[in-house]
């Protein structure tokens, strides 16, 4: 009997220890809790997207804490909302965050954009890209495979005939989707207010543009000629407007003879 108690005593014993030894390093080595930091994070929607300019939600509500920043609107997911909360906890001004939304400056579908060739292979965009630029004439143009709405965290984009399209009522402006389109032809505009957006980012001459995509911006200038806020310029033979400065007043729609411009967030 006393075989099978004694290593029972022993086993127990050297859990007991192990246990208070673990009691004690906690308590020695415990690293202190940054009450405003945990509740920042937990007013931050939880994204890490890496908007802010932080390593994620935590990252930024770290630097907050620390007093290594004090913009409170620095989270555009969150929107002025979470501004409000932040500057709650931490007694500062809170800052207005503009609605934001991101938009694809494409519109080359399958029925408007050529294709020169047949892709097969890996169901992305940047894998794709890297094999003469993609399946389309337009190099510029968008793959419609999907890198941006896999990458979305809040549902906000679809492929619809071979381009992105992103739901502004969804969108909360994580810049996910512009870090990880391999053409770089998704951006932010104001989601609150009508602004007119050129949707191409075609930098061939205008024949050439002509027989890659029926979508696609010629250059021809109207737009900047027409447009009475001097919103619109050139950005290597495409249009490219200038949002602060556009009043939303559909001019440049009315002259672009492709169609190419669009008012989004009309009301």
């Amino acid at each position: 009997m006393n075989e099978i108690i004694l290593p029972v005593i022993i086993v127990a014993g050297i859990g007991l220890l192990a246990g208070l030894l673990l009691a004690v390093l906690s308590k020695i080595m415990a690293v202190p809790v940054d009450e405003k930091e945990e509740a920042i994070t937990e007013v931050l929607p939880g994204a890490n997207c890496g908007a802010c300019g932080f390593s994620g939600c935590q990252g930024y509500a770290g630097a907050l804490s620390k007093g290594e920043t004090k913009d409170t609107g620095l989270c555009a997911p969150g929107g002025s909302e979470v501004s409000a909360k932040i500057a709650e906890i931490m007694g500062l001004a809170a800052s207005t965050i503009t609605p934001m939304a991101a938009v694809v400056r494409c519109m080359g579908t399958d029925a408007c954009a050529e294709k020169k060739m047949e892709y097969v292979g890996v169901d992305s965009c940047k894998m794709a890209s890297q094999l003469f630029g993609g399946d389309k004439t337009c190099i510029y143009g968008c793959l419609g495979l999907g890198d941006c709405q896999r990458e979305c965290p809040y549902d906000a984009i679809n492929i619809c005939n071979g381009v992105a399209i992103v739901s502004p009522e969804l969108c909360r402006a994580c810049k996910k989707c512009v870090a990880v389109c391999p053409k770089n032809l998704i951006e932010l505009m104001p989601k609150s207010e009508t602004k007119a957006a050129v949707l191409c980012r075609n930098h061939d001459k205008g024949a050439l543009t002509r027989k890659e995509c029926t979508a696609g911006c010629i250059g021809c200038t109207k737009c900047v000629k027409t447009c009475p806020e001097e919103a619109i310029s050139m950005d290597n033979l495409c249009a490219i407007v200038d949002y602060n400065k556009c009043t939303g007043c559909g001019k440049c729609t009315e002259a672009c003879p492709n169609n190419t411009i669009k008012l989004l967030n009309k009301n």
